[in-house]
């Protein structure tokens, strides 16, 4: 049976209530994804780019290319067993369902108020004319391991798995689905950072090998 590792997702706001959801999941289930969308050259002979002969044309090259966001899908898994079986009295009572209501806040439009508080936007706590409304994603964190990566949700879907004589559910998988918010804000600075360097150490460690 494989391990799990905790992760967490955070909201980044002044947000009423706080929101962070701590979690169980398999890393060899998350998948990341991005795509480049490509504008061939209108050149005779040319497909999928521009013609060239040296390195330093390159950037010519790809003049027409679009990089977009990267994308994670991950599935995690939400369990109140332990804390149950530990007596627990919200699980006992609650189950995952605050879990489960965490997420759902997660992805619903949320208002900002004075301060820059800011609330789920049907309960209409924002401003109080409707010009002073505005709706928005939440920013959230997704923190595992070494990575703290700012991103979207886009999509979540839950399977429940087993319920309490009440109906309210114990266990669930949840899969989840996010875009990565990427430019200057730090986090995302960090992780490129990161990036460089784990590259850095692999075609290092590829050039002592003698490939090259």
């Amino acid at each position: 049976m494989l391990n799990t590792v905790k992760g967490m997702l955070i909201e980044y706001a002044l947000s009423l209530p706080p929101l962070v959801l701590a979690f169980d999941f398999n890393p060899q289930s998350l998948t990341r994804s991005r795509t480049i969308t490509l504008r061939t050259g209108s050149a005779p002979g040319t497909r999928g780019g521009y013609d060239f002969a040296l390195p330093t044309e390159t950037a010519r090259v790809a003049q027409g290319v679009t990089v977009q966001p990267e994308s994670f899908t991950i599935e995690i898994l939400l369990d109140a067993t332990d804390r149950m079986n530990d007596g627990d009295p919200i699980a006992t009572q609650f189950g995952i369902e605050p879990e489960l209501d965490t997420l759902r806040t997660m992805v619903e439009p949320k208002a900002q108020g004075p301060g820059g508080l800011q609330t789920l936007a049907s309960l209409g706590l924002g401003g109080q004319r409707a010009f002073q409304r505005s709706e928005s994603a939440s920013v959230l964190l997704l923190v595992w391991g070494t990575h703290i990566l700012p991103l979207f949700l886009t999509s979540i879907r839950v399977t429940e798995e087993a319920h309490l004589p009440s109906l309210v559910p114990y266990r669930a998988r949840a899969s989840l689905t996010m875009q990565v918010i990427e430019g200057n804000n730090p986090f995302y600075q960090v992780e490129k950072v990161r990036q460089v360097v784990g590259a850095a150490l692999n075609t290092g460690r590829t050039v002592i090998g003698g490939i090259f």
